[in-house]
């Protein structure tokens, strides 16, 4: 099937049937001009990132920018929000396949958060298909019908959609503008808003995003120009867009009132994406002898860099009128081990209570079985307020605080051999196009996978990646262990009836990606070159 194309734009990529619905020419004419007004500039900004890295790799350690006090210290308010986003107790999170999508919207919870990135496996069928099922979805047209005849329809009152385009480090590597790849980002963004903007306004539900990977308020202030942009083309008011951002990165975390500040008229608020903190920690420092982070299990929110993280989140949101949300645990319903369900479903209430207490208006859960249990711990806090604004905190943080990275200890076999074994599985079914992964009753996605074969690098090349045992972590024992794991990962996958066809290479993947020895920016970057 052809398509009519804009000026200058080349899409190198089947157009199944349905997919024209979204690669309108008007809608594609906002991708291409967006992307010439805004790529140079987001190719600054990663150009930034990258020279930032290497003055950290030089020992230069993060701290606030002193020529931003004046936001930091000024009286400002972010604008108020739409009726639609005053509460948001419960967000459910996803990918944007159709089962997925329908239930998410009847999950009960406040908010659905579809996923163009972390949870999605970004083959292009997956993205264009996503967004045909977000278009259905949001004129109430979506269903679904599984290979044993059950039907999903979605109910009349639904969660209210919120949308996460890919990180700015993303290209769509099959629409190019001039020549040059499209950033994903703009490229998810732009055909969902141009679609359904308008559609969303009529059915009392605006347009609504989450941002994700940030480093910087000058990332912010990018995104919010194109809001601007994209507003004007399609003819709505400036401040229509409403958008989250997902506190990811420990720079970020220097920069929150700022990143508000550049979204100020378009913000709903910060989240506490605790699964990239953690990647990034071990990321932005990993060449630093004095850094090492135990095993991922004993990284909990109550460790101290953290939960300093956290509470600032609070402190910085409720001081300026905009949602502080709470992270996603990544513990899930376990069926046929009422026990250890039991044990599951205790630490989700642990999770979403503590949050509350905290201060944070809301939170995630990653499974539908889950919503009531988190709606439970706000309302208990809550009651029938929307929010708990009033709630402000007033510590001073330093930057001492939230490096202080602990605990170090302990790093056992066992937890390298996690990591692996789950690094292995995500990355094999990331390539066959699966990106939200349960693995030993924990639901994985590209940030925990990141988290894995990160803490791997990083135990082999730092002189602490010594085991509670006394062996130092080394790439032979690993490489060992790469193979034993491999065996165990494709006798999960065989007994639960998939193909294995993935895992060999998702193997190889992992061995170079832990262990050649310069460390890669990010896993899906080299995994988005080698998949279709």
């Amino acid at each position: 099937m052809s398509l009519n194309l804009p000026a200058g734009m080349e899409i190198n990529a089947p157009i199944k049937p349905g997919y024209e619905t979204i690669l309108t020419a008007d809608a594609l004419a906002l991708v291409a001009k967006l992307h010439r007004a805004y790529e140079g500039i987001r190719q600054e900004l990663l150009q930034a990132r990258i020279d930032r890295q290497a003055a950290i790799d030089a020992g230069e350690m993060p701290d606030f920018l002193p020529e931003t006090r004046n936001i930091r210290e000024g009286d400002w308010s972010v604008s108020p929000l739409p009726k639609a986003l005053e509460r948001r107790r419960t967000e459910i999170t996803g990918p944007v396949e159709a089962k997925m999508v329908i239930n998410a919207f009847n999950s009960g919870a406040d908010s659905y958060m579809a996923d163009f990135e972390d949870s999605n496996s970004p083959k292009w069928d997956n993205q264009i298909q996503g967004q045909v099922n977000l278009y259905k979805a949001i004129r109430h047209e979506l269903s679904f019908v599984n290979e044993a005849g059950k039907e999903y329809r979605l109910n009349d009152k639904v969660a209210t959609l919120q949308i996460r385009p890919r990180g700015w480090h993303l290209d769509e590597k099959h629409v190019t503008v001039d020549g040059r790849r499209v950033s994903g980002g703009i490229f998810d963004f732009a055909l969902v808003f141009f679609h359904n903007a308008k559609e969303q306004i009529a059915r009392g539900a605006g347009p609504f995003y989450y941002l994700p990977k940030m480093e910087s308020h000058l990332e912010a202030r990018l995104w919010n120009d194109i809001f601007v942009m994209a507003q004007e083309h399609v003819g709505l008011p400036r401040g229509t867009i409403k958008a989250t951002v997902l506190v990811e990165t420990i720079l970020a975390t220097f920069e929150m009132e700022e990143i508000l500040y550049e979204l100020r008229e378009h913000s709903a608020g910060l989240n506490a994406g605790r699964w990239d903190y953690i990647f990034s920690c071990i990321k932005k420092f990993k060449k630093n002898p004095d850094f090492c982070l135990a095993n991922r299990a004993a990284i909990t929110m109550e460790v101290p860099f953290m939960r300093s993280y956290a509470l600032q989140l609070v402190k910085v949101c409720h001081s300026r009128g905009a949602p502080a949300m709470g992270g996603m645990s990544a513990l899930i319903p376990i069926k046929n081990d009422p026990q250890a369900n039991e044990k599951a479903l205790a630490g989700i209430r642990h999770d979403k209570a503590r949050d509350a207490k905290d201060g944070f208006d809301g939170g995630w859960v990653a499974h539908p079985g889950l919503v009531s249990i988190a709606a439970e711990e706000f309302q208990k806090v809550l009651g029938d307020r929307p929010n708990q604004w009033e709630k402000q905190r007033h510590e001073v943080f330093t930057a001492a605080d939230f490096l202080d990275f602990q605990p170090s200890q302990p790093i056992t076999e066992p937890g390298v051999r996690n990591n692996i074994n789950v690094g292995i599985h995500y990355l094999g079914s990331w390539l066959a196009g699966n990106g939200c992964v349960p693995i030993h009753n924990l639901m994985e996605d590209a940030a925990t996978a990141e988290i894995s074969r990160s803490q791997v690098w990083q135990w082999v090349v730092s002189p602490k990646g010594v085991l509670d045992d006394g062996r130092k972590v080394t790439a032979e024992m690993v490489r060992a262990m790469i193979a034993e794991e491999l065996v165990k990962v494709k006798a999960a996958v065989s007994e639960q009836g998939e193909d294995t066809a993935t895992y060999d290479r998702a193997a190889v993947i992992f061995d170079k990606m832990s262990l050649s020895a310069e460390y890669p920016e990010f896993l899906t970057l080299p995994l988005y070159e080698a998949m279709d």
